[in-house]
């Protein structure tokens, strides 16, 4: 018999219905689960993985690249960043009439393009690029990256350049070669990049292979930096009547502690930022010589980690045994590296907009909604990414003897306290701010808003305050004008700080109300029980009262019979499935919250979002229907519109929603009874029964198509909230 697919698994080859095509595709990354699996082999499978994982990504910038540079409008844009509109690619669709192609005419081109709210002519802009020339070979470069990539990857699959497993439990020298190289290196020289080709830039000097010897990006070169003396990098900063791309009114300064924005890009200095980029690149670099690796000096993991023993007792052994446990598990190790990047996703969300980076992005006002929202949904798939493979760590590779009183093991001897905890905390804030919605709702209904309660945040406006926010009048630490740290902060430190912060046109630090407190306790219910069903998910993952032995059954199985008083829904991965669904209300909360006191900001009606926010009418009402008028007008006199192609998506976004309860809300004896009807009458057709199948169709299993109604409920609920973002934004600011 032919090999058939999956050749990894030989017992499910065998299958003889299509079970064997949807756990064939569900299996294949699974790579612990294969045939003649090796621990080696799983290393380096899976770093051969990493290299694919790389030359897509170079191949994907390289080609954001390579359409701006034929189809965009980068060299007419960067005339007039505040007017011009950037362009992402060409349109070229057979199926447009007229209308439709003047509608999607637009940023000074010929024809139908995409307009770009990916902040990346920004960006480029702000790193030194000029012309179409340049993004060209960046494109170049980049693929050439990616082919290398898959040279390497390719190499690293041949016998003689294959990693051995030593090479990748050997934790100390990766830390070093991560920290030193992927941070620190990478860091210096970025700095390297913005001193001598983007701060040249932004000061009017084109600096490219050709001149890069003969320009010195400080008047007196290294100088400086060999006498110690430096400060003077630090003098003689851009003005703030400086044109960004210009030598008016720039100076001469490479690495400032400026604080605050340029007036006119509305953005961090750069000379800021390679401040900031050199102190990261110094740290980093210290960082990755700090363990002990081939000459005996420096920290070693297992060391610190049996030493952290606290003396009082309360943590039993402390970290002994840790080190094997985490060094032994992929899992545990995916897990710690997707909480800490979806922290950091989370953090770039909160930081893009707050403090921007980009040049005039800051008034580019959908590429800033659109940037919000992408990161934060990102951020919310990763860290329960992060929970799921911290339940598996639990199920396939946790050793409870090695962990002995640890405390690893006394987080599974008090899980009822904490699990019971998170419930207790999730029903206070859920029951406490539903109750002042509702309440206030009631209010308004019945003609009395003067009866509404409206709660003022004063300990997160202390905190602003703390940080130099006057409008408050807490006169406390920075907005305390008489202060040791207010004086410091106007002529040591930062002077552009406070100025930026008492200003109404950005971010920074938003003044905050009742509306801002419900919501906020809103989130906070969201966070918290998305944490409770996904801790809860991990720590029950090896057994709990009800199934003392559930680790037996793996990370997900459907029940375990009839018996034990039930055992459906119990998994771990139940728990990962129904904590996406809470992640992605938690994020549509956040983003709805986001959008529209921003919205409101630019459009200068804040008191629209302080007066409708505090109760859930308003929220429907004034801002969900108000600003999807423009998606669901349908056919109208007036023909194509440039808001149509979103209309359309959010129609088809609800729809792609709607289709993921098919497979939530239903019972597999219903598809089972349907397939093999429609098979019997198949079979019974002329001509077509012409066409036969190898395998006997089957419905999916309970736990796929929940996958696969997850699959659909979360890529529906992203489209239609993402057409609804962009339309109803770039309706109002262009």
């Amino acid at each position: 018999m032919a090999l058939r697919f999956p050749r990894f698994s030989q017992g499910l080859a065998q299958d003889p219905t299509t079970r064997r095509i949807w756990f064939g595709i569900a299996t294949a990354h699974d790579f612990e689960s294969h045939d003649d699996i090796t621990e080696e082999r799983l290393y380096q499978n899976i770093f051969a993985s990493h290299f694919g994982q790389l030359a897509i990504i170079f191949l994907w910038t390289s080609g954001n690249l390579f359409h701006v540079a034929w189809q965009g409008n980068f060299e007419t844009w960067i005339q007039d960043p505040l007017h011009v509109r950037p362009i992402a690619h060409a349109i070229w669709d057979p199926h447009f009439g007229q209308p439709a192609v003047e509608a999607f005419t637009r940023g000074g081109a010929l024809g139908p393009v995409n307009i770009a709210y990916s902040g990346v002519y920004q960006w480029w802009y702000t790193i030194g690029l000029r012309t179409n020339e340049d993004l060209y070979t960046g494109a170049l470069f980049l693929l050439f990256l990616s082919a290398l990539s898959l040279i390497g990857g390719w190499l690293h699959l041949q016998p003689k350049w294959k990693p051995r497993v030593s090479w990748f439990k050997n934790a100390e020298s990766r830390l070093n070669h991560h920290l030193s190289g992927l941070f620190g290196v990478s860091s210096l020289a970025w700095t390297g990049h913005l001193v001598h080709v983007a701060i040249p830039a932004s000061r009017g000097e084109y600096v490219r292979w050709n001149n890069f010897l003969n320009v010195l990006p400080h008047p007196q070169g290294l100088g400086p930096l060999f006498t110690g003396q430096w400060n003077l990098y630090a003098q003689n900063p851009d003005s703030s009547s400086h044109l960004f791309g210009t030598s008016q009114g720039s100076g001469t300064a490479i690495l400032t502690l400026l604080g605050g924005f340029h007036p006119q890009t509305q953005s961090l200095w750069l000379t800021d930022m390679a401040h900031h980029h050199l102190a990261i690149a110094i740290l980093f670099l210290i960082a990755g010589h700090m363990y002990r690796t081939n000459f005996g000096i420096g920290h070693s993991i297992k060391d610190l980690l049996e030493a952290h023993i606290p003396p009082g007792g309360r943590l039993g052994r402390g970290h002994k045994g840790l080190y094997d446990t985490i060094n032994n598990s992929i899992h545990f190790q995916l897990g710690l590296a997707l909480a800490s990047l979806g922290v950091i996703t989370s953090l770039v969300a909160q930081h893009m907009y707050s403090l921007p980076a980009y040049a005039f992005i800051a008034q580019d006002f959908t590429t800033q909604a659109a940037l919000y929202t992408h990161h934060q949904y990102i951020a919310g798939f990763i860290m329960t990414g992060a929970f799921a493979h911290g339940a598996i760590f639990f199920i396939r590779d946790y050793n409870p003897e090695q962990n002995e009183d640890n405390v690893l093991a006394r987080m599974l001897d008090h899980k009822e306290a904490i699990i019971s905890h998170l419930s207790w905390a999730s029903l206070f804030l859920g029951f406490h701010t539903l109750g002042l919605y509702v309440h206030n709702d009631v209010m308004l209904a019945f003609g009395t808003p003067e009866k509404q309660i409206l709660i003022e945040p004063i300990f997160a406006q202390w905190i602003q305050s703390a940080h130099g926010k006057t409008s408050y009048g807490f006169d406390v630490l920075l907005s305390s004008t008489n202060g040791p740290a207010f004086n410091a902060g106007r002529s040591i430190w930062l002077p552009g700080w406070l100025n930026a912060i008492n200003e109404n046109s950005n971010s920074l630090f938003l003044t905050i109300g009742p509306g801002d407190f419900l919501v906020h306790h809103a989130i906070a219910l969201g966070l918290h029980t998305t944490t409770l069903i996904l801790v809860k998910g991990a720590l029950d993952a090896r057994g709990s009262k009800l199934m003392p032995d559930k680790k037996d059954f793996g990370y997900s199985f459907p029940c375990d019979g009839p018996g034990r008083g039930g055992t459906c829904d119990i998994s771990a991965w139940d728990a990962f499935y129904l904590a996406v669904f809470w992640m992605l209300n938690t994020i549509g909360w956040v983003t709805f919250y986001w959008h529209w006191k921003h919205i409101t900001l630019w459009q200068g009606n804040v008191s629209q979002f302080n007066e409708s926010s505090t109760y859930l009418m308003g929220w429907l009402r004034d801002y969900l229907w108000l600003n999807s008028s423009q998606l669901i007008n349908g056919y109208n006199p007036f023909g194509m519109n440039s808001l149509s192609v979103w209309a359309w998506m959010f129609l088809f976004g609800h729809l792609v929603w709607a289709t993921g309860f098919m497979f939530l809300i239903s019972w597999r004896g219903y598809w089972q009874e349907l397939i093999e009807t429609l098979a019997w009458a198949h079979e019974r057709t002329p001509l077509a029964n012409l066409i036969r199948w190898k395998d006997k169709p089957v419905a999916l299993s309970i736990v796929q198509a929940r996958l696969v109604g997850l699959a659909h409920f979360s890529v529906g609920y992203i489209f239609t909230y993402a057409a609804f973002l962009i339309a109803s934004t770039s309706g109002k600011f262009g």
